[in-house]
């Protein structure tokens, strides 16, 4: 994995995740949409409705230097403050976006005709909505193809909605349009290989001269104890780019016959 390769980032917002209401599906999708692009998250952050916690969170997100994703928060009801948190970690003010405002604009005149009803821009509650399109000084807009309401970027930390009707694609049209210069789609590998009868401890010197002759990978090991096929088992391997991963891998498997261990089926990960 390039040095150069940006972290991602991931932060969920929602006290409905954090109490079982509802669970999360966004970090799985991430992680598919990374992976089908060649990139891989980092790290991910759960935060509930406490403004204090998310502006804490999203500053660390800025400060990070990374590709951030935050679902969930943008709304316009009094348990969303993602927007007003990312303004203040961002130290600017808020303001309505132009483009965001005529989105908006162009979302009840569709519902109102949808309804049959007339528009009525200076309702109370279609000018309320317009704080949907209230984001931080200097925000780019994000495209809804759902509803046409849009979020917004930051540099690199980009806000969505936490429907995943409307988030995902979003995610996707960011990743397709800022970053496909990172794309790496063929250029990552995992191999491993199913070790039964061993223990974690007794294979981590193994682990550790790997990663240290072969710096450029990384090393896995990932234990089971009630594996339907495997049974209790160590999935242990290297993980990088394919040039790099061939001799590490080679190199773990001389280490392994040295421990006259049981070897089961090797495994080939492709993104």
């Amino acid at each position: 994995m390039s040095s150069t390769r940006p972290e991602f980032g991931l932060v969920i917002v929602g006290d409905e995740i954090l109490s079982g209401k509802r669970a999360d599906k966004h970090m799985a999708k991430v992680i598919e949409l990374l992976g089908a692009r060649g990139l891989q998250l980092d790290w991910a952050d759960y935060v509930g409705d406490s403004p204090q916690r998310i502006t804490a969170t999203l500053r660390r997100a800025f400060e990070a230097g990374a590709v951030v994703f935050s679902c969930g928060g943008i709304g316009a009801t009094p348990d969303d403050h993602t927007r007003q948190c990312a303004a203040a970690a961002l130290g600017v003010p808020l303001a309505l976006h132009p483009e965001a405002e005529r989105l908006i604009r162009e979302r009840m005149q569709d519902v109102a005709r949808e309804q049959g009803l007339p528009y009525e821009p200076d309702r109370p509650d279609n000018v309320h909505r317009l704080n949907m399109g209230v984001f931080p000084q200097g925000a780019t807009i994000i495209p809804n193809p759902y509803n046409k309401i849009p979020g917004f970027s930051c540099g690199d930390v980009h806000f969505v909605p936490g429907f995943p009707v409307m988030a995902w694609p979003m995610v996707e049209w960011v990743l397709d349009t800022r970053y496909a210069h990172l794309f790496r789609r063929g250029a990552y590998v995992e191999k491993s290989v199913i070790v039964y009868g061993a223990m974690e401890a007794s294979l981590t010197p193994l682990m550790e001269r790997i990663e240290a002759a072969h710096p450029q990978v990384k090393v896995f090991s990932l234990p089971s104890v009630d594996h339907p096929q495997h049974g209790r088992h160590i999935d242990l391997g290297v993980k990088g780019e394919p040039a790099a991963v061939e001799p590490a891998y080679a190199d773990l498997l001389d280490g392994l016959r040295s421990f006259q261990l049981q070897l089961g089926p090797e495994l080939v990960r492709n993104t």
